[in-house]
């Protein structure tokens, strides 16, 4: 088995027309004198027209043609070999683009129902609980009323000679007529077409033929092999006979098109499309505003997202064809790992991580511990969970450490005091796990209501199969799973037929007793009942056929829980809940606040032994705000009397700048409140303001998008326009109006205040992730600051030619003195705000990287003791391999650090005594600080050797030291007895 090919460094690139494999290409010289081993890219097999992403893919065996042809993607491997790198692909599994005309296997369900080749590609529901709908898939693609789109003529039949096939237009969308129902066009008035050609005539005896032939075609229900074989095939034989005919006689094309005509309608006559009517009727799909979908579709969607349709995966021919194009390209040697995008939505993931172990290695072996491939998945973990162990991966994609990185510069102190600011500014209280329940309760009734009901109706048949559960009625499964999935922990377990781990197991029984508690009124029985069904894998005395059926509902059930997660969690409970919005992030828990360093330092070490090639993230096209906005919000938890101050005065500047919608305040307090964090974040450098969007527009998109994902004031289903239109009002005369003035005299200074500390913190939190166990990951532009929120904002094209040339003028300094150095370390310290102090950090730090990759990539970590009067403003820890050793110092709570007056970490009045303890405190080390070449000598106070702080943030506030040897030089020392009053 050949081993996987670790990255040292990753960088995101988010392919679209506008940016290409050409541009790739081009920047690959940059990247690689970055540091940077491998370009992780967002998918790039084709996707729906001028997607701007890549996860609406229709082709997964064909390169996306807005990105690239062949010849430009090989040029693009190219370039990356040519500079020692390689490539990491965002692959997605889970579902891809459906609607409009260009996915072939779509429009093959369409046609064929469930004798389609691909009806087993798609998670369809086949028997739903409505009858209409029985063998037939629910299209929610109609922008009113199917009746009343209909009357206005803009469905329209449609007829391709050259092909010999009917289809069903609404404007894009494409839906191919089932050949069996051919009779109904090509028959219609055939009685004039036949007295005027004579019963004889050939052409007509042949096109009686092919009525003849498409009536008798296999039912779109079939499934059995060989009628399923026969339709296929023959339906193509009939429709190429069609065509053949329609080139041969102009006077049957004639005819056919008049009865299209006919068929098609007259807006201002009704009756006219009884018709089209009929024969939509009798296809494999029910046309169907876009509202009903919430309620009635019957495929598997990802999340509420009508036109991308679940893959059963789990099918291995599914598999096969999917991901068959990938998997040469890695056994070419032109990918070297993949990125899984939402595993949580497969049946089976651990499954699938085996399949792809097997399929993507060299070998024949299936072992389920086999790790061939590098992989790393989009898993969000909540809280204490962990990633199972026997799965054959390499980690998540670094949420779990972006948050909790993220924790060191939240003081935990705070928490209480930052609750009730809220609480008094929004004038309500506002708990975090009542809005978490009520949020993914929401979510069910409002947007996923449809596959509730699925999972009712076979929970259903499960109760209705033993005499000891069929009085349980569908409305009440359907409450408890409901609840049961409101009250869920987790994402979602990963029970199978034959796997039922403690902590699954836990996990649902804790959901189940939580949701029986808040069901007082309800039968227990029927949660008793839910929770034996769920735990499948432990039943005892019931048929196979019962189990099996159990087994499927669970694993179902899963697929459900982990998307009311993430809608109810991410993009509902967080633009409601804004105690402190740096929390609120994909993957995180506002309840959370702060992460102590003994537990940062704990994960750390539990992740470099079960997961030591993991991602590390701080941005990614999927976070809420950017890792730079994040840096400063953070900071509020520092001064929470400042902010209160600051924000009560804001308020008051601001009151007569609303407007009252339905006698009530508009924007909400809570609402403002997410406002006023939002501009401490995302605020300009004076440098980007002419470079970004204007900042007004974007602010006020940003509001609009959370206002909706709320869906307290308005939606995106339901969009209250008065609403919206008084929190646009609001935002541009906060930020622009000529009454703005008084609030940016206040607002401005403070903001400022807090983006300097924003920054020290943004360093800190870099060198954490480029120095800590795992794979570091940069999101495009973040070598430089960056103070985007959440997509589209952060999908902005950047500015690489600026990143180019600032980095152009570092690389000379590789052959600069120390002096040289400190002196340019203590200037890109000055200028903070132009950024080029974290490309810096970034360049200098992934070439040690580069050179010791072994140390970085395999090396122990080691939590350093930190000693003296601002102990708790300084986290340190080393990277060991034998002899090869770094040192990581970086300051925290830098607010609280500087507030007697100082400027910088720099300043070494801010210290005091405060040291690190280094390991070899039996050896005489030598350091040399990574940023400036400094060289750095340990003190020696009895058997502990120590640097000091303000030693190590002499001239660039964070720290990187190496160990260059260890010899028996004497080392200055200082007496034990006085060690704790070091100066």
């Amino acid at each position: 088995m050949s081993s996987p090919r670790i990255p040292l460094a990753t960088y995101r690139l988010q392919f679209n027309r506008d940016f290409t494999f050409v541009q790739a290409a081009e920047l690959v010289p940059y990247l690689a004198a970055l540091g940077i081993s491998h370009c992780y890219v967002s998918p790039y097999l084709k996707a729906r027209p001028g997607s701007t992403h890549g996860y609406d893919i229709i082709d997964h065996n064909t390169l996306n043609p807005e990105i690239g042809s062949r010849e430009d993607f090989e040029r693009f491997v190219s370039a990356l070999h040519e500079n020692g790198m390689g490539q990491i692909i965002d692959l997605v599994p889970n579902h891809m683009g459906v609607m409009g005309s260009d996915n072939v296997w779509w429009i093959d369900v369409l046609e064929n129902g469930q004798a389609s080749n691909y009806a087993d590609f798609f998670d369809i529901d086949w028997q739903p609980l409505k009858d209409e709908l029985e063998g037939k898939i629910l299209v929610p693609v109609l922008g009113d009323q199917y009746g009343t789109v209909l009357d206005r003529g803009e469905l329209k039949l449609s007829f391709d000679k050259e092909k010999g096939e009917f289809s069903i237009f609404y404007y894009q969308h494409k839906f191919p007529v089932n050949p069996s129902e051919y009779a109904r066009i090509l028959g219609l008035d055939l009685d004039r077409l036949t007295e005027e050609l004579g019963p004889e005539n050939g052409e007509l005896l042949e096109l009686q033929s092919l009525i003849a032939a498409f009536s008798h075609l296999p039912a779109r229900t079939e499934t059995a092999t060989e009628q399923r074989a026969e339709r296929i095939r023959d339906k193509e034989i009939h429709k190429r006979r069609l065509a053949t005919l329609c080139t041969n006689s102009p006077l049957i094309t004639e005819f056919i098109d008049e009865n299209v005509k006919h068929i098609n309608g007259t807006p201002s006559d009704p009756k006219s499309f009884n018709d089209l009517h009929a024969l939509i009727k009798a296809q494999a799909y029910r046309l169907a505003y876009w509202r009903v979908a919430a309620d009635d579709v019957n495929y598997r969607r990802f999340f509420d997202i009508n036109d991308l349709a679940g893959l059963r995966m789990e099918n291995d021919a599914v598999f096969e064809t999917t991901h068959r194009f990938v998997l040469e390209l890695v056994r070419q040697g032109k990918v070297d790992g993949l990125r899984i995008d939402h595993p949580d939505g497969l049946y089976d993931p651990g499954q699938y991580f085996q399949r792809l172990q097997w399929r993507g290695s060299d070998t024949s072996d299936k072992s389920c511990g086999s790790k061939s491939l590098y992989v790393v998945i989009e898993k969000i973990l909540t809280g204490d969970e962990q990633l199972p162990k026997e799965w054959p991966v390499h980690g998540t994609t670094g949420y779990d450490f972006m948050n909790l990185v993220n924790g060191l510069f939240i003081d935990p102190a705070a928490a209480g005091r930052m609750s009730r600011m809220y609480r008094n500014f929004v004038e309500r209280p506002i708990n975090f796990d009542n809005q978490l329940y009520r949020s993914k309760k929401i979510v069910m009734h409002a947007a996923l209501a449809s596959e509730l009901n699925v999972l009712a109706n076979a929970l259903n048949r499960i109760a209705l199969s033993d005499r000891h559960t069929c009085d349980f009625t569908v409305n009440s499964l359907r409450d408890a799973i409901s609840r049961i999935v409101a009250c869920f922990p987790v994402y979602r377990t990963y029970i199978s037929e034959d796997h039922l781990s403690e902590a699954d197991q836990a996990y649902t029984e804790q959901a189940v007793e939580r949701a029986k508690r808040l069901s007082a009124g309800s039968d227990a029985s029927v949660f008793d009942f839910a929770r034996d069904v769920l735990l499948a894998p432990r039943l005892e005395g019931q048929g196979a056929v019962f189990r099996k059926a159990a087994i499927r509902f669970a694993m179902k059930f899963q697929q459900f829980t982990s998307a009311v997660m993430a809608k109810g969690m991410e993009d509902t409970s967080f633009y409601r809940y804004h105690r402190l919005i740096s929390l609120n992030e994909v993957g995180g828990d506002p309840r959370r606040f702060g992460v102590p360093t003994e537990v940062f330092h704990r994960k750390i070490q539990e992740q470099a032994k079960l997961w030591p090639h993991s991602m590390l993230d701080t941005s990614s096209h999927d976070t809420k705000r950017s890792e730079d906005v994040r840096a400063r919000i953070n900071v509020l938890s520092e001064i929470p009397l400042l902010w209160r101050k600051r924000v009560r005065r804001w308020r008051e500047l601001n009151l007569d700048k609303k407007s009252v919608v339905a006698d009530v305040e508009a924007p909400s307090r809570n609402d403002e409140y997410l406002l006023y964090q939002t501009l401490v974040g995302a605020w300009p450098l004076e440098a980007e303001r002419t470079t970004h969007p204007p900042f007004c527009e974007r602010v006020t998109q940003y509001m609009l998008k959370a206002v909706r994902e709320a869906k307290e004031k308005t939606s995106w289903a339901n969009p209250n326009v008065v609403y919206e239109e008084a929190v646009t009002k609001f935002v541009k005369a906060v930020l622009t109006s000529s009454g703005a003035d008084q609030f940016l005299a206040d607002f401005v200074p403070f903001q400022q205040q807090v983006a300097r500390i924003g920054m020290f913190n943004s360093l800190s939190q870099t060198l954490i992730k480029l120095t800590s166990p795992g794979v570091p990951d940069i999101y495009q532009g973040n070598e430089l600051w960056n103070f985007s929120l959440v997509d589209p904002d952060n999908r902005h094209p950047v500015d690489y030619a600026r990143r180019q040339h600032l980095l152009q003028e570092f690389q000379p300094l590789s052959k600069q003195s120390c002096d040289h150095l400190k002196s340019k370390a203590r200037q890109l310290n000055e200028n903070m705000s132009d950024g080029r102090i974290k490309l810096y950090l970034t360049w200098k730090t992934l070439t040690l990287r580069k050179q010791r990759p072994v140390l970085f990539q395999e090396g122990d970590y080691l939590p350093l003791s930190i000693h003296g009067e601002k102990a708790k403003h300084l986290i340190a820890f080393a990277r060991q391999d034998g002899n090869s050793v770094a040192i990581v110092a970086v300051p925290r709570l830098c607010a609280q650090l500087l507030a007697d007056g100082a400027t910088s970490p720099l300043d070494p009045t801010v210290w005091n005594d405060t040291r690190v303890e280094l390991p070899f405190a039996n050896q005489t080390p030598f350091y040399q600080n990574a940023f400036t070449l400094e060289s750095v000598m340990p003190e020696r106070s009895g058997q502990t050797l120590f640097v000091r702080a303000s030693e190590l943030f002499a001239n660039f506030p964070v720290a990187l030291l190496t160990l260059e040897q260890i010899n028996a030089r004497p080392i200055s020392t200082v007496p034990t007895s006085s060690s704790s009053n070091i100066r």
